[in-house]
């Protein structure tokens, strides 16, 4: 096992090519972008075909995980905030299962690299972008002027509303991605010094407790992590959808 905890995040390039002067090599993180998206399909064709009376344990979790995103897009876009369901949900499963994926030993972690959470926060904000000025035409800028001020506040409070949409793609992606790669590197340290330790005798085998101990726990702490970036991306998701459904203030 490599002791440097950068390594794990390493781009290895499993398929060179090159096509026209451009690198379009098959990666490891290509890999795991795909093995994301055939394990959350392969889940969801298997819970939700053959539906009974009575559930099994797939059906149930996907039915909980239905209801859960469904609840998340009510209370905050309403009724209307349901016909972006399948996107919610998709990119709720295809973040939880690639936090998952990153917890096995030897595989890697999409999420820990900013291209990837970029750009599903821009697939986000994209989606609120055109869909609120599809609905809105020009009433989707009332999002950039609060309701009731004089235009002379206005003038102050509209470029810090046009600077807070801007920020916002980048506050989606740094969050999932400091999170997951933060986690990872203090995960990988700490089992650094086990291995470390374990090395040098009994002495420090009886040493190496103490960083056992912390690495469990923080393994415990990074599956928790896990689930709760999935949702909070799809919490903010929502919130941002909402936005361009009621763009009122």
């Amino acid at each position: 096992m490599a002791t440097d905890p950068i390594q794990q995040f390493q781009i290895i390039k499993l398929l060179p090519l090159e096509v026209a002067g451009f690198d379009v090599s098959f990666t490891n993180s290509a890999l795991f972008m795909v093995a994301t998206v055939a394990l959350s399909s392969a889940f969801l064709i298997f819970s939700t075909s053959g539906r009974g009376l009575i559930p099994g344990r797939a059906q149930s979790v996907s039915e909980i995980a239905y209801e859960f995103i469904a609840g998340l897009l009510r209370q905050s876009a309403g009724s209307e905030g349901m016909k972006f369901f399948p996107l919610v949900f998709s990119l709720f499963v295809f973040i939880l299962i690639a936090n998952l994926f990153g917890m096995f030993p030897y595989f890697f972690t999409i999420t820990s690299h900013i291209i990837i959470t970029v750009a599903l926060a821009m697939l986000v904000i994209g989606t609120v972008i055109i869909y609120g000025f599809w609905r809105n035409g020009l009433g989707f800028l009332k999002l950039f002027v609060p309701g009731g001020v004089s235009p002379i506040l206005a003038a102050v409070i509209v470029p810090i509303e046009v600077l807070s949409f801007i920020s916002r793609p980048l506050s989606l992606s740094v969050r999932l991605f400091a999170n997951m790669l933060a986690g990872h590197i203090i995960l990988k340290v700490f089992a650094g010094f086990v291995v470390a330790l374990s090395g040098m005798g009994f002495v420090g085998i009886f040493a190496s407790v103490l960083p056992l101990a912390f690495t469990v726990a923080l393994t415990a702490l990074e599956f928790l992590v896990a689930f709760l970036q999935a949702y909070v991306f799809a919490v903010l998701t929502c919130m941002y959808l909402n936005d361009a459904i009621h763009p009122s203030h």
